[in-house]
């Protein structure tokens, strides 16, 4: 009898351990806490937040469904705590609303999420080529300018940068210092609406003027050097805290924009308290291209958030063993 207690007690024990030990396995540092991230209108930016969100869910975070609102609402918000974290703070582009919306002591932004992104103006490749337009200082010129009038007043149609996207204040600065805005309309608006009319007079023979960005579908449809070129701007001339920066290339190239980087910033109380969630967001890389491919993706019509969510798995599951290594470093950093 004495044997057979000792042995329940030895059982009883063992089984114990194992529970606890599984208990402890599935403890991860997000266990109880709800993190709400933030992204603004471009559906073209939902990739990249949603691969985020499920590293979150990796660490064990309750992610609510990601709110889209204007990038100046999106740091406000985080700043007060009303959202945790933005996938998608381009920098330099956004230093002026991080800086109004309190900078380093309200943020938390560590490393380099994607590296790499580009602006600038493009002009269809064989209007410039019978031209030679190579810069778009020579857009001041009406004979020149009105190959790209799209609606019939004699100035040149630039499909343009959103307002409150950060590229609307570059450009409008740029219509101004450039000496543009008699021969230039700057069309604001809905930007896939009004690129899609781009590219359909493209398809249709017409010449073209537009901004655009990479990574982005755009490049893929028209693609730079072989359908469209970049056009140079005679000089350097950034608004606000950046007007002393120069923008030329490594290459000599100059496109009138800095090449920024994007981050994920998040709430500096949140990542004080979350350091699994602090090293993640300061380790997490996404290549631009994978980005662009997937936007292309949806260019293509591939574009539902049922489909941009298979299209994050995706890129998880071919990325496993990168996606785990974070998830366990970041797990370290919570020890």
């Amino acid at each position: 009898m004495k044997y057979i207690r000792k042995t329940i007690l030895t059982t009883a024990i063992a089984v114990s351990a194992t529970l606890s030990s599984a208990v402890w396995a599935e403890n991860l540092p997000g266990d109880g806490i709800t993190v709400q991230p933030i992204q603004s209108t471009i559906a073209e930016e939902t990739f990249q937040t949603l691969i985020v969100n499920k590293a979150m869910q990796a660490l064990g975070y309750t992610v609510k469904g990601t709110k889209e609102v204007s990038y100046n609402v999106a740091y406000t918000a985080i700043a007060a705590g009303d959202a945790t974290y933005l996938a998608d703070n381009w920098n330099p582009l956004h230093k002026d609303k991080y800086a109004a919306a309190g900078g380093d002591e309200k943020f938390y932004r560590k490393g380099e999420y994607v590296k790499g992104a580009g602006q600038g103006y493009l002009i269809d490749k064989k209007t410039a080529d019978k031209y030679n337009i190579t810069n778009i200082a020579q857009l001041k010129d009406p004979e020149i300018a009105k190959h790209f009038d799209a609606n019939g007043d004699g100035t040149a149609d630039l499909t343009g940068c959103n307002p409150g996207w950060g590229c609307e204040g570059v450009i409008e600065h740029q219509l101004d210092t450039f000496g543009l805005r008699e021969t230039v309309d700057h069309n604001q608006g809905n930007y896939s609406a009004i690129i899609a009319d781009t590219i359909a007079r493209y398809n249709k023979g017409g010449s073209i003027f537009y901004y655009t960005w990479t990574p982005y579908w755009v490049s893929g449809v028209l693609v730079p050097g072989k359908d469209v070129v970049w056009l140079e701007v005679p000089f350097s001339s950034l608004p606000g805290e950046r007007s002393n920066v120069d923008t030329t290339l490594a290459n000599g190239k100059n496109y009138g924009f800095q090449m920024n980087s994007m981050h994920i910033v998040a709430n500096k109380k949140f990542t004080d308290a979350n350091p699994a969630a602090a090293e993640l967001f300061a380790i997490m890389k996404l290549n631009i291209n994978d980005i662009s491919a997937e936007n292309g993706m949806m260019a293509k019509g591939a574009n539902t958030q049922k489909d941009i969510n298979a299209h994050a798995d995706g890129w998880i599951k071919a990325h496993q063993k990168q996606f785990d290594a974070w998830i366990e470093t970041a797990k370290e950093a919570a020890m």
